[in-house]
């Protein structure tokens, strides 16, 4: 972290680890290698690397895919996530999930409400001002639910599958009413979602399929910062020339060959986020402040 002033907090992320107990396969156009059952050793590293940081990361996100679908014909479903859950309890903190599509071809919606992928936080006391605690769910249909880890700053876990990969109406004017509150806080949110929604930070196959909709709303809240996702395990990265949210999609770990590394560690500061990546995943600094519309890209 260099010699510079401390970060008010760290997180780790992670995406699409997509463990089963098969050998290894390929994609589904069969030109890219998935390594399945080494991706639990991936997971595994990555835990260990946040136990011993220095400043251990206050909590995890993870972005989806935690197993994969090729669990499902083999009635592999809950060992394979309970390997996966076993790996991410030796990170020492705190993890949120974000749901994504392996997930839905493993288990139903109710049985993901019932299940420990379901990370919504006890609903809160008081008005859920600033804290670990400071959390409050969706309700409805959609898993969606936010968290404040520190004064001033918000997190918000999406349900990208909530209307067949879309976000439902219901779920996006909850977001609405969520960044309203933040802007008239004047904090710094974070969104997270298994689903890319910018164009310039994924492949368009893989983006959510009311996208448009969501960066319109976007665009009209001055407290997001950065909408993270999965889903394209090539990763990617873009900033909004008419937002100024940085739009990160996290490289999949079960596409990374068993001697590398697909995750990161992020330090956050009062004016900016600086993501470690580690193997496949970049060095990134995530600034708050917008910059001329001039120095970005469209």
């Amino acid at each position: 972290m260099g010699s510079g002033p401390a970060p008010l907090f760290t997180f780790g992320v992670i995406a699409d680890v997509q463990y089963a107990d098969i050998d290894d396969g390929f994609n589904f156009t069969g030109t890219r290698r998935r390594f399945y059952r080494g991706s639990l050793g991936l997971l595994r590293s990555a835990c260990r690397a946040w136990r011993s940081a220095p400043l251990r990361p206050r909590f995890v996100l993870q972005l989806g895919d935690l197993i994969d679908g090729f669990n499902r014909p083999h009635a592999a479903g809950r060992p394979a996530l309970d390997a996966a859950l076993r790996e991410l309890s030796a990170a020492a903190a705190p993890v949120h999930h974000v749901w994504g599509n392996h997930e839905f071809y493993n288990f139903s919606r109710r049985a993901l409400m019932e299940s420990p992928l379901n990370s919504t936080p006890p609903a809160p006391h008081g008005d859920g001002g600033g804290g670990d605690r400071g959390c409050d769910g969706g309700g409805g249909d959609f898993y969606a639910y936010h968290f404040s880890p520190a004064p001033r700053f918000r997190f918000v876990v999406l349900d990208a599958y909530d209307f067949n990969g879309a976000f439902s109406r219901d779920q996006l004017a909850w977001l609405d009413e969520v960044l309203t509150r933040s802007d008239l806080d004047q904090e710094v949110v974070v969104l997270l979602s298994h689903l890319p929604v910018h164009p310039l930070a994924t492949e368009p196959i893989c983006l959510a399929w009311n996208s448009e909709e969501v960066l319109t709303l976007l665009e009209a809240h001055s407290c997001v910062v950065c909408f993270m996702a999965g889903h394209d395990h090539d990763g990617g990265y873009h900033r909004d020339r008419r937002s100024g949210v940085h739009h990160l999609t996290l490289e999949g770990v079960v596409e990374t060959p068993p001697e590398s590394h697909a995750f990161a560690t992020v330090s956050v500061y009062q004016d900016r986020m600086l993501l470690e990546g580690r193997g496949r995943t970049a060095h990134r600094e995530l600034l708050f402040a917008r910059p001329p519309d001039d120095s970005l890209a469209a």
